[in-house]
């Protein structure tokens, strides 16, 4: 009898450690956040993800990856806190596509190859921008002016002061925001389409470029570079190779090294940082928010420390059980 408070006790800890695991599990999917970049028509920061697919194979991913330091494991991830419409205060010249944001410096590079999309001057484009949170906020969308050079960096001079479009609190379906607008008919050649996302539901802001080609004026060039996709349609006819729609953040290796002349001038290698970075609100005004993550880093961190714990748990619970059975 002097035994059974002893025996109670244990039971309800053994009671205890098996109820903890679905716990965990909770907890551990907690920090998995996601955010967004356009998909279609393809960005940059996407393109040379290791969600890419032949897109992220390209010469100009493989540099921006070496310039980088690090593969763009955070492609959805391209934010900065707090700037509350001081786009062209706080984002620099030269860094529009990076928003400026060290860990991702190496989407700046001044190149007329990146994976691009085909579009028609004049006609509607449907933009695929891909989230897996909603967030009400306003996209903006930007198209270099007439005469654009893709061998100078990019700075805000290069685009008009205002947005072609403007497209407050669009739906988030199946994965995506669709964001239909009218492409100016004044173009040709090889542009920059340069999206500014204004959350309203966070003090974010996200930018990303994305490359596409119009078909050459009659008599003029049509700008350097190869586009991917088909001429002709009212909006991106073709997603650029490993376009298509986003699953869970990769944690596959890099892409295969540039070579060292496409990795000359690079700044120092981008420390590793895990793709759930801290949230812009605990950020000071003007504190970029962003990171790029390596394999096993990002949203599956926490859930293999919560699949540890619960193990653990689990196994202590046995022998527990075992102990119980002999006595």
């Amino acid at each position: 009898m002097s035994r059974m408070p002893w025996i109670s006790s244990h039971r309800a800890a053994l009671a205890a450690a098996v109820a903890v695991p679905p716990l965990l599990t909770v907890w551990a999917a907690g920090p998995a956040l996601a955010h967004g970049a356009p998909t279609d028509p393809v960005s940059r920061v996407y393109a040379c993800s290791p969600e890419g697919g032949a897109a992220a194979r390209s010469a100009a991913c493989r540099a921006a990856v070496a310039a980088n330091g690090a593969p763009f494991t955070a492609w959805d991830n391209l934010r900065i806190a707090n700037v509350n419409g001081r786009d062209r205060q706080v984002v620099p010249d030269g860094g529009l596509c990076s928003g400026g944001l060290p860990a991702y410096r190496g989407l700046d590079l001044a190149r007329s190859d990146w994976p691009s999309t085909r579009l028609t001057p004049g006609a509607t484009l449907t933009m695929r921008y891909s989230s897996t949170i909603p967030h009400t906020g306003t996209f903006q969308l930007y198209l270099t002016k007439a005469g654009y050079d893709p061998s100078r960096p990019l700075t805000w001079s290069d685009l008009p002061d205002r947005p072609f479009a403007s497209v407050k609190d669009p739906a988030l379906t199946n994965g995506a925001y669709r964001i239909t607008a009218k492409l100016p008919s004044d173009r040709s050649g090889r542009h920059v389409l340069y999206t500014v996302w204004r959350n309203t539901s966070t003090p974010d802001t996200y930018y990303s470029c994305s490359d596409v080609v119009f078909p050459a004026a009659a008599g003029g060039g049509g700008g350097a570079g190869t586009a991917t996709g088909g001429a002709g349609s009212g909006r991106s006819t073709q997603r650029a190779p490993g376009s298509a729609k986003p699953t869970k953040k990769a944690t596959s290796s890099a892409s295969p090294p540039a070579s060292a002349t496409e990795a000359a001038g690079a700044a120092g290698a981008a420390g590793k940082a895990a793709s759930g970075a801290p949230r812009a609100a605990e950020a000071p005004a003007g504190t970029p928010v962003a990171s790029t993550g390596t394999s096993g880093a990002g949203p599956s961190a926490p859930l293999v420390a919560g699949g540890a714990a619960a193990v653990l748990l689990l196994t202590g619970g046995a022998a527990l059980a075992l102990r119980l059975r002999r006595r």
